[in-house]
């Protein structure tokens, strides 16, 4: 009996208050339609919508996750439709559309009710000791006790009506509330993929800082050191005594040793980060890998903008293993490199006039183009049918 008693002041409570901001929603309701229409949906709105939220879950005693934070990632200038058009695409905001006829219509009818069934079970109790005295409008002169039965029996009806109906109409409208805010499964699925995808470039952004790091170490320290080294054996080599052949051969033998381990510390500092790609950037990166290439190739470059070391280091590499297919399987005799960018997707085109009919099974380096696309979340098109052309066409995402 307790429990009943609480769950029904605890319902009467909710609907009073979600019909009192009912009303509230209702009264600004034409101001909200202008904002939407004219700026996507106002912040207010978000934040009456948590609100609402919270309460029901707190009603119906459930855990809902915390509202997510406001900050978001920096995004480009857009023009009004488009802003337009992207704050209306966004899974919270259609929610909060789905969700705010639903408040209004709801916790019009819910508050309603509440207030119906309570002045029903209040009023007659009220009303039945001072109905003989106000009603003097009875014949033969009856004082109205008559009306006393018709007003116990409203309250009793306005009871039952509360114990019965109020809880689960107030049940209702939290369950209805819950399920027009909460996240379906299939938005739960696409925004856990957004954060993996965001968090996934948050790490090939400081794999991309850590590898330009080493580089950097690699090339002024142990690069720097091997440079000295090798000029102090070259000088002991001048220095020696001709007729010292054993110490000659030592000091020659170390000299080239020094030498060509600088050779291969060159080659590892390229293949970890291209110093020319950190010096000249992605556009002069190319350019020098087309004009050093075997097969005589053309360059198109569109403005690129700002790309990250990732996704730059990616194209680069990309160009390089094409070019080096091409010269040493395909015979071609001219190739041609084209980079364009086209809002958040940098597309690499690498193509030559060669033999054609590439086998990725057979080990001709495009496999190792796929990883690295796939590493962005790119896509890798091979065209090369049997006496060519070869094109390969890569996109690779650089969005902010």
């Amino acid at each position: 009996m307790h429990e009943r008693w609480t769950e029904i002041r605890r319902g009467a409570g909710y609907l009073l208050t979600v019909f009192a901001a009912a009303l509230a929603l209702l009264a600004v309701f034409p101001l909200l339609l202008i904002a939407v229409l004219a700026a996507g949906l106002p912040g207010p709105l978000g934040e009456t919508a948590d609100w609402h939220r919270r309460l029901a879950a707190r009603f119906l005693g459930v855990a809902v996750d915390a509202a997510p934070p406001a900050t978001r990632r920096a995004e480009p200038p857009l023009g009004l439709a488009a802003a337009w058009r992207q704050r209306m695409r966004s899974p919270e905001n259609r929610r909060h559309l789905r969700w705010l006829p639903r408040a209004l219509v709801t916790g019009l009818v819910g508050g309603l009710g509440a207030v119906l069934f309570l002045g029903m079970a209040v009023g007659g109790v009220l009303m039945a000791p001072v109905r003989p005295v106000f009603d003097l409008e009875s014949s033969f002169g009856d004082i109205g006790l008559a009306s006393v039965p018709l007003d116990l029996g409203q309250s009793l009806l306005g009871a039952a009506l509360c114990w019965w109906v109020l809880p689960r109409m107030a049940r209702w409208h939290a369950e209805v509330c819950l399920s027009a805010l909460e996240p379906t499964d299939e938005e739960r699925l696409a925004e856990r993929v957004g954060e993996l995808t965001e968090s996934r470039a948050g790490v090939l952004d400081a794999h991309g800082a850590e590898l330009r790091r080493i580089e950097r170490d690699l090339h002024d320290g142990a690069q720097a050191r091997l440079v000295a080294i090798a000029l102090r054996l070259g000088v002991a080599r001048e220095q020696l005594p001709e007729d010292d052949d054993r110490l000659a051969t030592l000091l020659r033998e170390a000299h080239e040793g020094a030498e060509e381990a600088m050779t291969e510390l060159r080659d590892v500092i390229r293949t970890i980060y291209p110093p020319i790609l950190a010096d000249r950037g992605l556009d002069g990166a190319v350019t020098a890998v087309a004009a050093r290439s075997a097969v005589p190739t053309e360059v198109d470059l569109d403005e690129l903008g700002e790309l990250s070391p990732a996704v730059s280091a990616a194209a680069y590499f990309i160009v390089t293993e094409s070019l080096t297919n091409a010269a040493k399987h395909s015979g071609a005799t001219h190739a041609r490199v084209r980079l364009t960018r086209a809002a958040d997707r940098l597309l690499v085109e690498v193509t030559d006039d060669g033999i054609g009919g590439v086998d990725e099974t057979r080990g001709t380096g495009v496999i190792g183009i796929r990883r690295r696309a796939a590493a962005l979340d790119g896509s890798v098109l091979v065209s090369s049918p049997t006496g060519g052309p070869t094109a390969i066409t890569v996109e690779l995402p650089c969005g902010s």
